[in-house]
């Protein structure tokens, strides 16, 4: 069907999971009605669980904005019945969980006919129930929004002398959205100024859906200040909206390049960096990732690769790339550490979730990005504007 798209793995997996969660709980709500409720009251609370379901079913479906982001409903509605019946998804899994766990712990300590271990298990379950609302709360409230700069130094073994201490300014995964404002994005662009980059790269995704203020996000990216100016590349959801071709030229209006499948040789004092950016490299299309894009490398000179997706790491380097910059990820967005272990959502989809990765001579750097996706909460990667300087290693 024209002006549809593909849904990607990670929307079925998300609308499955909603599904079953959705499912188990209607059942337990059916079950308490028909136990506590005759007459009237059942009726209405069987039409009232309905009418959730039904709701929540929207959401979902809203939520799933690679399939869906085109039906005309208004944006920041969209967004903000997506994200509840998300948000809701997880807090219901989390208690389903707690609460199957705690039934396991009963049965196995006879709780039931201990008073004393039955309120100590009563408790424990009042905590655990409410800690997963407490980390959303808190995810939403201040991690969402606790910018980080973050600098760091990259040796790379080909750095040409006059590439030294070369300071590049990267931004990715705006989102500017019902649950970012432009207000917040001015501080992160005055922020950002203030860092004095020699090159400002944008890896994608400046806005999330279909109604989105794309060309307020194009105009802050112009306020951006370098030597060498802005350059990006395009993410996932401007493809998913149909904008990739407008926020090319609305930008360029503004000074700022988004390089699609194009590259841009730049000279820093009797150095060149060849900077190479590309569309959006599906997750589905791995046997063709970067298909052409050795041809955007420049003998002799720093060649730099812009790529919404980090996977394309491998490639890029067999092609001959220096250096990949990329983003997507969110740093995974709600991250969890346990025996030094990060655990997120997105290591189930990639290896490269966030920070600094090598393969021989070539290095990329994936960043956490400023936005959110899916659930407006940020909890263990918060948000980053990140500042890398280049060294000879």
């Amino acid at each position: 069907m024209k002006g549809w798209v593909l849904i990607p793995s990670v929307d079925i997996v998300v609308l499955i999971f909603c599904v079953l969660v959705q499912w188990r709980v209607t059942l337990l709500w059916l079950g308490q009605a028909q136990r506590l409720l005759d007459g009237g009251a059942r009726l209405g609370a069987y039409a009232g669980i309905l009418l959730f379901d039904a709701v929540f079913a929207l959401g979902c479906a809203y939520n799933s904005q690679s399939v869906l982001g085109r039906l005309p409903m208004a944006s920041p509605h969209a967004a903000l019945l997506g994200a509840a019946s998300l948000t809701f998804a997880l807090l219901a899994a989390s208690v389903l969980m707690i609460r199957a766990a705690l039934h396991a712990a009963k049965k196995r300590l006879h709780a039931e006919f201990n008073p004393g271990r039955r309120r100590v298990l009563n408790t424990a379950a009042g905590a655990l129930i409410a800690a997963p609302m407490v980390t959303l709360a808190y995810g939403f409230s201040v991690g969402r929004l606790d910018f980080h700069v973050r600098e760091l130094d990259v040796p790379l073994p080909d750095l040409p002398a006059g590439l030294e201490g070369l300071r590049i300014l990267h931004l990715s995964d705006i989102h500017l959205s019902a649950f970012l404002s432009e207000r917040d994005l001015i501080r992160i662009i005055d922020a950002s100024n203030g860092l004095r980059p020699h090159l400002v790269l944008m890896t994608g995704d400046l806005i999330s859906r279909v109604g989105d203020p794309l060309d307020a996000c194009i105009a802050q990216l112009a306020r951006l200040k370098s030597d060498a100016g802005t350059f990006g590349c395009l993410g996932n959801h401007e493809r998913f909206v149909g904008v990739e071709a407008y926020t090319q030229q609305a930008a360029a209006r503004l000074g700022v390049e988004f390089l699609r499948h194009q590259a841009a040789p730049l000279r820093f004092g009797g150095a060149v960096l060849n900077l190479a950016g590309v569309d959006y490299q599906s997750l589905g299309d791995r046997q063709h990732y970067l298909r052409g894009a050795d041809r955007l490398i420049a003998p002799g000179a720093f060649n730099v690769l812009l790529s919404h997706n980090p996977d394309v790491f491998p490639v890029a380097a067999r092609q001959g790339y220096n250096l990949t910059l990329a983003g997507h990820t969110h740093g995974g967005q709600v991250s969890v550490e346990i025996l030094d272990q990060s655990i997120n959502p997105a290591r189930f989809l990639t290896p490269y979730v966030y920070g600094l990765y090598r393969s021989g001579p070539a290095a990329e750097y994936v960043t956490r990005g400023i936005g959110t996706i899916g659930i407006p909460a940020r909890i263990g990667a918060p948000p980053e504007i990140s500042l890398l300087k280049l060294r000879k290693a």
